[in-house]
């Protein structure tokens, strides 16, 4: 796996425990009335969906690179 895959998959699951997280948070603030925890939870998931994105564009970029190094390869 190139650096870049590897960086946009990390990225991935970052972004989807940051999302979990925001939602359990979410949650959790709604059923104590905490609104302004209830506004971080939802935050948060914003935040692990940006994340999760920006991985996936990573990990789509790097293995792009994979695919035009091994065409690169046999050409030679």
């Amino acid at each position: 796996m190139a650096d870049e895959t590897t960086k946009g998959v990390n990225n991935q699951v970052a972004g989807t425990v940051k999302e979990v997280s925001g939602k359990v948070r979410d949650a959790v603030a709604d059923l104590t009335g905490d609104m302004s925890e209830q506004i971080k939870g939802k935050a948060q998931v914003v935040e692990g969906k940006i994340q999760d994105s920006y991985g996936r564009a990573q990990e789509k970029v790097g293995r792009e690179k994979e695919k035009r190094d091994e065409e690169k390869l046999l050409d030679r």
